[in-house]
């Protein structure tokens, strides 16, 4: 008896944090839906007649389109390319150990901890220097890059997991080591590669900064058309920015949803592989 309230009452804290937490989220949909008038009204209208002419203007306004293109396009190529990188490297990591691979695997991850401030600068130079500003090149190798060290950390613990008999008898039995790599190890790595997108993509997904800084006309993703566009007649737009921000939820919660059982073990770096 004492037992089950507790496990009731853990439930409950449980749902009313998620609760906390979605209302911002939950808020944002609705505003979608409504006219600009009933979403600044206050008291807040809860009940009211759902408009779609919040996204009819959305899409009949000009490059909104091509935002979203970029976005996608971006953040796709640019962790794709990662993912082949980092597998790769977490796979010499694995199986040619060096007494430095400890140090350099925290060197590797340390790259994400420098704030963005600190390295938007010299990047914008170097960029300007090579002529990369403003191309869809420039933009996807930025994001590569900074998409590897996280995604090598990941995949280095599933790597770990496979045993490296696998790796011997497929040696043993006249396999290349690009055979043995792509054919014997790849498929059990699938999962770490799956969290391994997922995440970097979420963080691509929702890059800000150096996408206004490096990034421009051409390349401009949907983050920066919404602080960009969202001005209006000398105020805030809010009916663009409740239906562009709508739009732009829907891959990652698709892909959150599709795939979270991934997350849930790229979380714990491939310690509990043998649950899928």
């Amino acid at each position: 008896m004492h037992k089950g309230f507790k496990t009731t009452l853990y439930h409950i804290i449980l749902w009313i944090v998620a609760l906390i937490f979605f209302a911002p989220v939950f808020w944002i949909i609705l505003s979608a839906f409504k006219t600009k008038d009933q979403i600044l009204s206050i008291p807040p209208k809860w009940f009211f007649t759902p408009t779609l002419a919040n996204f009819v203007d959305l899409f009949t306004r000009p490059n909104v389109g091509t935002y979203i293109r970029n976005s996608l396009l971006i953040s796709a190529i640019a962790v794709l390319i990662a993912l082949v990188v980092s597998f790769l490297a977490a796979y010499a990591f694995s199986r040619f150990k060096l007494k430095s691979t400890s140090l350099i695997m925290f060197f590797l991850l340390s790259i994400r901890m420098v704030p963005a401030a600190a390295s938007v600068i010299p990047v914008f130079l170097m960029y300007v220097a090579l002529g990369w500003k403003d191309t869809y090149p420039g933009m996807t190798l930025f994001y590569a890059m900074f998409s590897i060290p996280f995604s090598v950390w990941i995949l280095k613990g599933f790597v770990d997991g496979v045993s490296e008999r696998f790796d011997e008898t497929g040696l043993v039995n006249g396999g290349s080591r690009l055979h043995v790599l792509f054919d014997v190890v790849l498929p059990q790595v699938r999962p770490g590669l799956v969290a391994a997108f997922i995440f970097n993509m979420v963080f691509v997904w929702n890059e800000y900064m150096f996408n206004y800084i490096i990034g421009g006309k051409t390349t401009t993703t949907v983050p920066v058309a919404l602080v960009t566009w969202m001005l209006n007649q000398g105020g805030v737009d809010w009916t663009f920015m409740a239906s562009l921000t709508v739009v732009f939820m829907i891959p990652p919660i698709l892909a959150v949803y599709f795939f979270q059982k991934y997350l849930l073990i790229g979380m714990t770096f491939g310690t509990v592989r043998g649950e899928i």
